[in-house]
Formats: C-alpha cells, sequence, structure tokens
C-alpha cells in the first residue's frame, strides 16, 4: 500500500502533467491560428458550374471507358 507521501507525490505529478498538456493545447491553438488552418499539402478546392472533362479519357472509344468496366 503506498505511504501518502508517495500518494501525494503521484497527484502532483498528475496535476503536473495536466497543466503540461493545457499549455501545450493553448500553444498549438495560438499557432495555429496565426498561420490559419492546416490544408495538409491539399489544393484549395474549386466549385464546378459544369462537369470537367479530363485529357486522359479523351481518347478512349466509349466501350474503353473506365466507367463502363465491371
Amino acid at each position: 500500500m503506498p505511504t501518502t507521501f508517495q500518494k501525494r507525490q503521484k497527484e502532483m505529478k498528475r496535476q503536473e502533467k495536466q497543466k503540461m498538456k493545457l499549455e501545450r493545447r493553448a500553444q498549438k491553438k495560438l499557432s495555429e491560428g496565426e498561420k490559419g488552418p492546416s490544408t495538409d499539402g491539399l489544393d484549395e478546392l474549386q466549385v464546378l458550374d459544369a462537369p470537367q472533362i479530363l485529357e486522359e479519357f479523351m481518347d478512349l472509344p466509349d466501350n474503353q471507358h473506365p466507367s463502363l468496366k465491371r
């Protein structure tokens, strides 16, 4: 059975870890606010008003189109 001193040390360690975690979260939130939200390398999305024709499918006959394969 842990002694009172060990229990107190364990609780102090737990509180210190919690405090450090809160500080890290606050710092992360601050640094993210400065540079904006991360896009993870994704290109900016565009709104399309019509279908886009991809060049790699232009020369395929209708019966060889990838969307028709089963």
